[in-house]
């Protein structure tokens, strides 16, 4: 028996016996008989009215059960779509470390939420904080690499390379603006206003 026809016989016998009408017992057995092999159309059923209300019920729609799982053939579309392209899908993974750091903090920029336009008041923010020297180091404080975290040590959270690498410093100054400043143009407005951000 399906799982369709099993929750409708349940649904037929527990109305039954709470009803007491004696009509319903019998559309249970008929659906006890129902084979589990056939895609069985169930209608939707309606509630009954209290007694001294008229609802009017909507026409019986009838619903086909199919399980997917069960499907002997593929979608020919889905085939074809899978089909055009005989390599494997690999993710693309490049190491930037090496590049300049305003094309790192371009590539960055979505990971982040932000659009491209946004780096229009990173780069100005970043030439006046360390002019996007990973090693730059303020010697009136602690601040250090290209966003100037205070301290410095901060950065390891983006990485253990904190004091070396470009996009780890990067990666964590975009996390420290989209959290304190909402956008690097909400960063470079505080700074402008401030002096610091």
């Amino acid at each position: 028996m399906t799982s369709v026809a099993a929750a409708a016989t349940g649904v037929v016998v527990s109305g039954g016996v709470l009803s007491g009408d004696p009509a319903l017992p019998a559309a249970a057995d008929a659906l006890s008989e129902v084979s589990a092999d056939v895609s069985v159309p169930v209608p939707r059923l309606g509630l009954r009215p209290q007694t001294g209300t008229t609802v009017e019920q909507p026409a019986a729609r009838e619903e086909t059960v199919s399980r997917s799982d069960q499907r002997t053939s593929t979608d020919p579309a889905k085939a074809a779509t899978l089909s055009t392209d005989p390599r494997p899908a690999v993710a693309h993974t490049e190491d930037l470390s090496g590049a300049d750091p305003r094309t790192i903090a371009m590539a960055l920029l979505p990971e982040f939420g932000f659009s491209a336009d946004q780096f229009a008041c990173l780069d100005p923010l970043y030439v006046g904080e360390s002019g996007w020297r990973v090693d730059a180091d303020n010697p009136t404080s602690s601040a250090y690499g290209i966003p100037q975290a205070l301290p410095g040590s901060k950065m390891a959270s983006a990485g253990a390379d904190w004091a070396t690498n470009p996009v780890t410093q990067i990666r964590w100054g975009l996390g420290y603006i989209a959290e304190r400043y909402g956008t690097p143009c909400g960063a470079w407005s505080f700074k402008q206003g401030h002096g610091w951000y």
